[in-house]
């Protein structure tokens, strides 16, 4: 048996060290989030109206890992899905919206279950704690230092929320299909199958690119170098047609058709540190641009 020296030892651990970097890496960015207002706990350094001295916890405001709401399209979500009736954008009849809206939904509804100003922020299903219906501390308004109100999180386009029809008519719209939906040529399917603006009915979008993830198609626009990445917007499968949903008699009875939808996640990441969660800087609006092809 040879004996391993000082030396290999030395260079066995450089290489854990390296493989759990490269595992973890892309989780570093991350902590970015204590210093964000979406850390709510009593060790927020971020500038949140909402504050909580009851525990030191950041994720357990959005996530549990335990009983999660599964209405809303978000991992472990800890908070009950909004059920608020929305008037959306396309309610304002403009001509320049090409494209087909959804109900609220998705991503989207998990958003607005904070900020829809009805719910309080200490409603969640789990609050902090070893027991499923955490510790009484949660409930105790006193440790908010607004007293858990709902609207403080309130998205500044829901100014008349809860007692106007609760509006989204004057945000961007969500629930939209991409570039106004696909044109007589459809939507290219499989593999690294991108979404040419030559097939959107919209000619004023970018092309969206494509990939197959766990056996569905996924999509997204490209913000820096090409292939999928953290910083890139995605864009939400969501199924269409009348109901939003119908059958795609060309290639099997039973497929449902999904295309790609602009959702608050599209330009949001919860988790990132740049202002207002934008995934990228909109810099000489690059957000703006990374769609819109002006």
């Amino acid at each position: 048996m040879k004996r391993r020296t000082r030396a290999s030892h030395w260079t066995t651990a450089v290489a854990v060290v390296a493989t759990v970097a490269g595992v973890f890496g892309g989780q570093v960015a991350l902590a970015g989030i204590v210093d964000t207002k979406h850390n709510l706990g009593s060790q927020q350094t971020g500038t949140g109206a909402n504050k909580f001295s009851g525990t030191g916890e950041i994720c357990v405001f959005c996530h549990t890992p335990h009983g999660a709401d599964t209405a809303a399209k978000i991992p472990l979500w800890n908070r009950k899905a909004s059920t608020t009736t929305y008037q959306t954008y396309n309610s304002l009849g403009t001509l320049s919206l090409d494209g087909g809206t959804a109900a609220v939904g998705s991503t989207s509804v998990a958003c607005l279950s904070c900020h829809d100003g009805v719910q309080a922020m200490n409603t969640v299903i789990n609050a902090p704690g070893s027991g499923l219906s955490g510790d009484t501390a949660w409930n105790d308004t006193s440790k908010w230092n607004t007293g858990g109100r709902n609207d403080l999180g309130k998205m500044t386009g829901l100014a008349a929320v809860a007692t106007d029809s609760d509006s989204l008519k004057n945000d961007h719209p969500i629930g939209i299909q991409y570039g106004g939906g696909p044109n007589a040529s459809g939507i290219p399917t499989g593999a690294g199958a991108d979404y040419p603006k030559a097939n959107l009915k919209d000619p004023d979008f970018k092309t969206a690119s494509s990939a197959i993830l766990a056996g569905s198609q996924v999509w997204w626009v490209e913000t820096g170098t090409t292939g999928r990445q953290k910083t890139d917007l995605p864009l939400y499968a969501r199924p269409v047609g009348t109901a939003l949903v119908y059958t795609d008699t060309s290639k099997n009875a039973n497929t449902t058709v999904v295309e790609p939808f602009v959702e608050c996640a599209s330009c949001h990441d919860p988790h990132s540190e740049k202002a207002t969660f934008l995934r990228v800087e909109n810099t000489n609006s690059a957000v703006c641009l990374a769609c819109h092809d002006k």
